[in-house]
């Protein structure tokens, strides 16, 4: 608490990671700290996963494991320090993107906020990974 860190410099750490294809860093509140990071990483097809389990009738792919969790973490320390670990890492299978291939990060800090009111989606390209990535977060941050 009381660093400031930039979102920019978390997501390119996340990216050093082989399995890791996408990244992406918003804030979420906290009662403490104020805010703390929230990623989402799109892991790559080849990225090991040892998880057999159906996870809520999400595909194991779509879970990060405690051990890439923790290797994703280690990552972020040894790149830019402790203080830049994030407080929660979630599968993306598919990152929210306009037309033009931005990501809307605005509605990935929603979702990491439990905040589901979007506003204008119209810019969206693909609406159909709002409903995993919101399923996603509810079994990240209510585990």
């Amino acid at each position: 608490s009381g660093h400031l860190i930039s979102t920019a410099e978390v997501e390119n750490a996340l990216l050093l990671d082989p399995n890791v294809s996408e990244a992406a860093v918003v804030s979420r509140q906290h009662p403490v700290k104020g805010e703390c990071l929230y990623c989402f990483v799109t892991l790559k097809d080849s990225a090991p996963n040892d998880n057999n389990n159906v996870n809520g009738g999400l595909a194991n792919v779509d879970v990060i494991t405690p051990e890439m969790r923790s290797e994703l973490c280690q990552v972020i320390r040894t790149k830019i320090g402790p203080f830049a670990t994030p407080d929660y890492i979630q599968s993306a299978p598919m990152l929210p993107k306009t037309r033009s291939g931005k990501i809307m990060r605005r509605i990935l800090r929603k979702i990491a906020n439990e905040d589901y009111e979007f506003g204008d989606t119209s810019t969206l390209l693909d609406y159909s990974c709002l409903e995993t990535l919101i399923k996603l977060s509810k079994s990240i941050i209510h585990a």
